[in-house]
């Protein structure tokens, strides 16, 4: 028998957190990301999305599009504990979820609704209870794979229900622009267009007629193709076991990234998430880890690599820039030009400063009382300048002296 997934996303995540904190919000064109002529939309209200601002957009451009746009640099803790609130709900359904990123899971239903007699009636009322309870609206998909689950709860949005079985395919899936194929990047798509392939119908002719042209495009990746479109590819949803021990996120790609470009702000995201998490628990890390998952194909479809690189340090953190900076050097040094379909980003080594029993004698209590207002002081400088480029020389010569491991 068929398994049931879901697939259900936020709709508009970022932009409802911060409507949720200032509900006068609601309504305007927003989007979240940095100003100036070097900022990038994160994402945009739909209220901004009706005037062309759009997510990966430089923010000069989409002030052009839409004068009366409000910049929100985004509060990234917020969004962790609300994407938490998020996938604590969903446990009340269902015990298998796969988090594919902050505002997205997968999650296996077969038990819930192979019996249901009203499995739409049921699926509203889950849609509904979270806004209720959180007020976050979602799309969601349901089909007997992943990738059709997720083309599914994009089809309808916001606050879309969308059924897509296999049989389905041809009348729901094959209309569509190439562009909305999930998987295939934003360069393919022209290319393909380049060789007449308009919809995904015009692909799935080619590819079942198994068109050598195709087939040189897509390369090994042809297979997954293939597999998707045909109803066949996976349906197993990964539980990820949680580690009490560390703090981790991590997100899928729509499709394989060479480019820092691409690569960076999605360690950033995921670094300011694991940072809100820490924070939420009172705790601090002393390793920060990136891990990628690099995508290779055989004709069995795809074979994943998972790579990790650490960085140690004494001194724990929650610091969302720190965690970015080091990231980003462990990305750069080790993985810079490879091709990743997933990034980790997690903070391990926690420890509780709150509760850790510092020794200090009479006489060097005011060296401690020092440093820490220097500190203080140093957090301060780097949030007005935006950036992380102040630090104490002990951080400097400890960064020099542990190195990446």
């Amino acid at each position: 028998m068929a398994k049931i997934i879901m697939h259900i996303d936020l709709n508009a995540f970022f932009v409802t957190c911060e409507e949720i904190k200032d509900p006068s919000l609601v309504g305007k064109p927003i989007m979240i990301g940095r100003a100036g002529r070097s900022g990038i939309v994160s994402t945009a209200s739909y209220e901004a999305r009706k005037y062309g601002v759009h997510s990966g957009q430089p923010t000069f451009q989409a002030q052009k599009l839409c004068p009366d746009l409000i910049i929100i640099p985004g509060d990234y803790s917020f969004y962790s504990l609300m994407s938490n609130a998020f996938v604590a709900y969903l446990k009340r359904y269902s015990s298998i979820i796969q988090k594919a990123s902050v505002d997205e899971c997968y999650v296996d239903m077969t038990a819930q609704l192979q019996n249901e007699k009203d499995p739409e009636g049921y699926l509203r009322a889950l849609q509904n209870g979270l806004f209720e309870q959180t007020k976050l609206r979602c799309s969601i998909g349901i089909a007997p794979t992943k990738w059709l689950a997720k083309m599914a709860s994009d089809m309808k949005k916001p606050m879309g229900l969308t059924f897509l079985r296999k049989r389905d395919i041809p009348k729901m899936v094959y209309p569509l622009p190439i562009e909305s194929f999930w998987g295939i990047g934003k360069k393919t798509a022209p290319r393909l267009r380049a060789q007449g392939i308009q919809t995904i119908g015009d692909l799935a002719k080619k590819v079942f007629e198994e068109n050598s042209g195709i087939e040189g495009e897509f390369g090994k990746f042809y297979y997954t193709v293939k597999a998707w479109l045909s109803g066949t590819s996976s349906d197993v949803v990964e539980v990820e076991e949680e580690d009490p021990k560390s703090i981790g996120n991590s997100e899928t790609l729509m499709h394989d990234e060479d480019s820092e470009l691409d690569v960076a702000p999605v360690i950033k995201r995921l670094a300011y998430e694991v940072a809100g998490r820490a924070k939420s628990q009172g705790l601090v890390g002393q390793t920060i880890t990136l891990q990628v998952k690099d995508a290779h194909y055989d004709e069995e479809g795809e074979v994943f690599h998972l790579k990790n690189k650490s960085y140690s340090f004494k001194e724990g953190t929650d610091d969302p820039e720190f965690i970015y900076e080091r990231c980003l050097e462990l990305y750069r040094s080790n993985f810079l030009g490879e091709k990743i379909r997933l990034v980790g980003v997690t903070l391990s080594r926690l420890k509780n400063p709150k509760t850790e029993v510092v020794q200090m004698s009479f006489w060097n209590y005011e060296d401690y009382e020092e440093k820490d207002k220097t500190k203080l002081l140093i957090h301060e400088l780097n949030r007005k300048l935006d950036k992380p480029l102040l630090k104490r020389a002990s951080e400097a010569k400890k960064g020099k002296k542990d190195g990446n491991r």
